[in-house]
């Protein structure tokens, strides 16, 4: 739990510590009220923690429990957007007072980095086509817009740390700025986004449910976005470039735009490998990407 207190503490202040001694207790009497079986301590971000428990009907499940309940109430509504699909987790109860859902646990739940590579272009271009059928709800308030203008101005602090100006400066920030309102000002296909749909927030469901998305930050944009974290990972692999053109493929993007939208994202990335790590050939075609 050390480790999930230093996220949590990092993301809420010195109060999640109160909140975090108080969650034994409060998952139990979720489990009462609720009528699930509580089990191990399964995951946890750097928002929420999560425990695995079995629902009433033995269904395998999580139980995600976060001291802000506003952005667990926002998650619950974008699960819910996009449950038609199949593609999301089903949201079993939830209880935003609390800070408190339970969701299905996707099985057999492999992350998309550990699946086979040669299989995933295709199966990313079938999971973008269910997610991307949704229409988006009426007044949707979320936009791709406000989405990277909240990720520029609280990622673009970083940028006074030595360890990070020592390798990206100001200059290049600029440029990505500069790219990405190029790259939303010609926006001519709005699709729901899942918005934050990386290696890691994809789950594998098994042969008949296909790719998993968990933890969608839902906003409206460029479907080309939902393509761009998966083939920046390419980095250091087999390259962006040739990520970025089998990606387009399969998933019938535009390659010219996908590549665009990966030179925005590029020093993002970069300050992710800058702070927790990563291969040195990585990290330096990022900083090619970003120039």
């Amino acid at each position: 739990m050390e480790d999930i207190d230093t996220r949590l503490v990092g993301r809420f202040g010195a109060d999640a510590e109160g909140w975090l001694a108080g969650v034994p207790a409060l998952a139990a009497r979720l489990a009462s009220q609720w009528g699930f079986e509580l089990g191990e301590l399964f995951d946890s971000g750097a928002s929420s923690v999560v425990l695995r428990c079995t629902w009433s009907d033995g269904t395998p499940s999580v139980l995600k429990l976060s001291p802000d309940g506003a952005l667990l109430t926002k998650q619950i509504e974008m699960l819910r957007v996009f449950a038609p699909t199949g593609r999301v987790p089903g949201v079993l109860a939830a209880d935003a007072n609390s800070g408190a859902m339970v969701l299905e646990e996707i099985l057999p739940g492999t992350v998309a980095e550990d699946l086979p590579s040669d299989s995933l272009p295709g199966r990313w271009g079938e999971l973008l086509t269910a997610l991307h059928a949704m229409a988006p709800p009426k007044d949707w308030p979320w936009t791709l817009r406000g989405r990277f203008e909240e990720s520029f101005d609280r990622i673009g602090k970083r940028l006074t740390e030595p360890a990070i100006s020592a390798r990206i400066g100001e200059d290049a920030w600029q440029r990505a700025i500069e790219r990405c309102e190029s790259l939303l000002s010609t926006q001519d296909r709005i699709v729901l986004l899942h918005g934050d749909l990386h290696l890691g927030n994809v789950l594998d469901g098994g042969a008949t449910r296909g790719l998993v998305a968990i933890d969608p930050k839902a906003c409206v944009g460029d479907p080309c976005f939902d393509a761009v974290d998966y083939v920046v990972a390419g980095a250091g692999h087999e390259g962006v470039e040739a990520r970025c053109r089998l990606v387009a493929d399969a998933c019938g993007l535009d390659g010219d735009r996908l590549y665009a939208w990966g030179r925005v994202v590029a020093p993002m990335f970069a300050i992710a490998h800058l702070s927790y790590g990563g291969p040195a050939q990585a990290l330096d075609e990022l900083l090619a990407l970003a120039s």
